[in-house]
């Protein structure tokens, strides 16, 4: 019969083995069960082996391949990868170089077979492909991010920043500590500050932007969406406008909680009100924020 992956055909076997000891012939067994008189008949024999009892689909792994690899070509596999703990693209390439005939596929198999390969965690979350939106209104798309300064006892201070992709429009708050209960009353402040409707908020990926800040912001009506990795211009309008508020703003005071909490809603004040933006055509965010 055809290779098969029945899981209740193991205890068939061992069902058909048990009636052939009990007493009936190998050919009542066969056509009572529906298998031919050769099958019962091997079943009974590997009964010897296995015992009584369920008797497994044998693995269909053949057991010579004429294509394999010969050792020396694994062993020498096996050494560049633990040699330098490269990937094994950079492995194939140095073996090319060597003068090794062996496919990347191939490499890759047997890395994965010498359990020399490290894959994704079953337990990290993968983040989603949310596709980006056009900035076309007020509010479409923001930008969030946070700062860390270091304080001079040592201690860190943490900024909150939220940008507007459209009109320019930003808020920015000091922290204590920083995480995702944190970031939603973030935006929930911020959202009250602007007084028009935020779409979609864009975060990178650390921890205060986690699963917790994603499910918070569906529940207020909002969207969320991540950087891509290694994408570090996704966020270039937040980067920027936290260059900004620290070069014309936090680096010429104390750094404390304190001072960044007097200082930053009157930096606010004069970035929103009166400062002009060269991205927004030298016009005010004011002016591009729609009036209640």
């Amino acid at each position: 019969m055809a290779y098969t992956l029945n899981p209740n055909l193991p205890k068939v076997r061992g069902q058909a083995v048990a009636m052939v000891e009990q007493g009936k012939s190998v050919r009542e067994v066969a056509r009572y069960f529906g298998f031919s008189h050769s099958a019962v008949v091997k079943w009974v024999k590997r009964s010897n082996l296995w015992g009584y009892g369920p008797i497994p689909t044998r693995s269909s792994k053949p057991k010579r391949s004429p294509n394999a690899l010969s050792r020396e070509v694994v062993e020498k596999i096996i050494v560049e990868r633990s040699s330098r703990q490269r990937c094994a693209e950079h492995v194939f390439h140095e073996l090319k170089n060597q003068g090794v005939v062996v496919s990347l596929s191939s490499v890759k198999r047997t890395l994965d077979r010498c359990h020399l390969l490290k894959k994704r965690s079953l337990w990290k979350r993968p983040h989603d492909f949310t596709p980006r939106p056009e900035a076309t209104f007020a509010g479409a798309l923001i930008q969030i991010d946070t700062i860390h300064i270091m304080a001079p006892d040592g201690s860190r201070i943490y900024i909150y920043t939220l940008i507007d992709l459209y009109s320019r429009w930003a808020y920015a708050e000091v922290m204590e500590r920083i995480g995702a209960q944190q970031s939603l009353l973030f935006v929930e402040r911020a959202q009250r500050a602007a007084g028009f409707k935020f779409i979609m908020m864009q975060s990178d990926h650390g921890p205060e932007f986690s699963v917790a800040f994603t499910h918070g912001l569906w529940r207020a009506g909002m969207a969320h969406r991540h950087s891509r990795v290694r994408k570090s211009n996704d966020n270039a309008h937040v980067e920027r406008f936290n260059r900004t508020i620290q070069e014309e703003c936090l680096d010429k005071i104390t750094h404390s909680i304190s001072s960044f909490a007097r200082a930053i809603p009157e930096y606010l004040n004069y970035y929103n009100n009166a400062r002009t933006h060269m991205g927004i055509n030298y016009q005010i965010p004011c002016q591009l924020v729609p009036r209640s």
